[in-house]
């Protein structure tokens, strides 16, 4: 079978490791750029097409794959003169790789459906590093029909892909499950700055914990800043995880339920962005509980 053209929009950290996947299987790619030009280059240079806007990008595409950093950034690509929407091939596939809120998701899919195309929500599970290699989860929901026709193409950038159902119930259970992951990093990262306060052994501590049933991989992640200093192994900045869970406690107020959780894990995410460690990676946020802590 003849591949699908792609269309890809939004090369950041994650998007840029998938564009190279797809480059690596022999997909001939359309981009443009956002916000800097290094992978967008490195993309040119390996083949992809670039063109001006959203539009071009799906005037040359079947499949046009965003991955985006927030609703609004979506919205904005999506609509106007200049955007996806207007420029889309009849018949083709819209695919949000990113974290988005299901109302918005809905939304846009209905536009998607009056222009004569199909939309489907598709967070990602897994790091940058796994996208290089084709090993992401990839939560896909939306129209079953449009889903079967791109599963080929979603199973040369993922390990695991699931099909959850109707439209916006990916971007649910992403958001679920940022928000349970945010939440048991930062109970980790505090019990870190007890053990400081109380005169204990970090990597003591930490060996006891993962020797019980509380032990996980987010578990490790955090220790492996809070004890060995590396922040590398959860590659996921502070501002997109105070801006996912911040999704979530607002998906839970246009469900008319009051979450308790998540109040606790926004509050502490939204101080350290705003006391400057926005750009560094969740686990250090050790040290933001370290120095509340020793004032």
């Amino acid at each position: 079978m003849t591949q699908p053209s792609i269309g890809f929009i939004g090369l950041g950290l994650m998007g840029a490791a998938m564009v190279g996947r797809l480059q690596d299987k022999g997909y001939a790619v359309t981009v443009t750029a956002n916000r800097s030009r290094p992978n967008i280059d490195a993309a040119v240079a390996r083949g992809a097409t670039e063109v001006a806007t959203a539009r071009d990008v799906a005037a040359a595409s079947d499949i046009v794959m965003l991955c985006m950093d927030t609703s609004a950034s979506v919205e904005a690509r999506m609509r106007g003169a200049d955007g996806v929407i207007a420029g889309l091939k009849p018949g083709a596939t819209v695919v949000d790789f990113g974290t988005s809120l299901p109302g918005s998701t809905r939304a846009l899919g209905a536009e998607v459906t009056d222009a004569g195309g199909t939309y489907l929500d598709a967070p990602l599970g897994r790091t940058p590093a796994h996208a290089k290699d084709g090993l992401l989860n990839i939560m896909c929901a939306g129209d079953k029909a449009a889903f079967d026709a791109i599963e080929p193409t979603l199973k040369d950038l993922g390990e695991n892909v699931f099909h959850l159902g109707a439209l916006g119930a990916g971007h649910t259970i992403k958001l679920i499950n940022n928000f349970f992951g945010m939440t048991v990093a930062n109970a980790m990262a505090e019990a870190f700055a007890m053990a400081d306060v109380a005169g204990i052994d970090r990597k003591q501590m930490h060996g006891v914990m993962a020797a019980g049933p509380l032990h996980s991989g987010m578990m490790d992640f955090v220790a492996a800043y809070g004890v060995d200093k590396d922040p590398t192994k959860l590659e996921f900045a502070i501002k997109n995880a105070a801006k996912d869970v911040g999704y979530y406690a607002q998906m839970t107020q246009d469900a008319g339920v009051d979450s308790i959780m998540s109040k606790g894990t926004l509050s502490a995410l939204e101080q350290a962005r705003d006391a400057g460690q926005g750009d560094d990676m969740v686990s250090q946020i050790v040290d933001f509980y370290a120095k509340r802590f020793n004032g």
